[in-house]
């Protein structure tokens, strides 16, 4: 929430500089980024919300609680990412169908500069925070600010070339600030739909395993699933123990599985693991016997 709040009063900031500038300019290409960078700003609200929504405990209709909130939030700002793209390149083709000159060239050059200075800040703290506590959404608004400080990067090449007497030059940095708009979107997309599809990292699936087959007691690692429930990892796992342990040892290998796991795995917060007995000599894996019947 910290680190919502702080970029939000950055990017706020350094938006609100541009926009007094593109009132007094008329640049469409500083237009675009002061437009950009509000909606990245705004998107600090969705994700705010989420954030509160995951700090509910779980009810008996929401068994898992609600921090899937984070993948909405997620949705919710590729959405926006691609609306201020719209916006750019409906602004800028206007423009270069209709050239003007761009007034107070110096003072657009100071507002990129401004701009390409808050949205690195802002984009370095959310992906060091958002990947600190394993959220995806986070990290996806860091890459869409540190795209919108290479686009602020952009109008300061669209101000010098107006300065040249290049009434193109807005316009078409204008469109170009929409192409780097559309590659974020892309990559934030990306990160979004894998979040959605409970996809997670194959190393982590690997340390899980590793640090079963460790445990004392453990035969064998089976089925093993990880999912994310916002910023946070929760596993199910079968885990193959002897087959003439009792109840208790076979639970308390269990234990130690479970406990395994939450070290070994980070940001993992819950495990639930079941212990299958080893099957013995000419008997059928149960679980084998049952994928082939579901399969068949």
């Amino acid at each position: 929430m910290r680190a919502l709040w702080v970029s939000l009063a950055v990017l706020g900031a350094t938006a609100l500089v541009q926009a007094v500038v593109v009132v007094l300019s008329g640049s469409v290409a500083l237009l675009g980024d002061t437009v950009h960078n509000a909606a990245d700003a705004l998107t600090a609200l969705p994700l705010g919300v989420a954030f509160v929504l995951g700090r509910r405990a779980a009810t008996r209709r929401f068994t898992y609680g609600y921090g899937r909130a984070e993948d909405l939030a997620g949705i919710v700002i590729v959405l926006t990412i691609a609306a201020s793209a719209a916006f750019a390149a409906w602004v800028a083709v206007g423009r270069l169908l209709d050239p003007r000159p761009v007034e107070h060239v110096p003072a657009v050059a100071v507002a990129a500069l401004a701009g390409f200075a808050g949205n690195e800040w802002v984009a370095r703290y959310r992906i060091r925070v958002g990947r600190s506590i394993g959220s995806a959404a986070l990290v996806a608004d860091g890459l869409h600010a540190r795209t919108d400080g290479f686009t602020s990067l952009a109008v300061l090449v669209g101000a010098g070339g107006s300065a040249l007497g290049w009434q193109l030059a807005d316009p078409i940095v204008g469109l170009a600030i929409t192409a780097a708009i559309v590659l974020v979107l892309r990559d934030a997309a990306r990160e979004v739909f894998r979040r959605v599809m409970d996809a997670v990292d194959p190393a982590l699936v690997d340390r899980a395993e590793q640090a079963l087959r460790e445990v004392p007691g453990v035969r064998g690692v089976g089925e093993l699933r990880l999912r994310w429930i916002g910023h946070r990892l929760r596993a199910e796992v079968a885990v193959v123990v002897d087959g003439e342990a009792t109840v208790r040892q076979a639970h308390g290998i269990a234990v130690d599985a479970e406990h395994a796991l939450l070290h070994a795995v980070p940001r993992l917060t819950a495990a639930l693991v079941h212990a299958d007995p080893a099957p013995a000599p000419g008997e059928e894996d149960p679980h084998r016997a049952l994928a082939h019947h579901t399969a068949a």
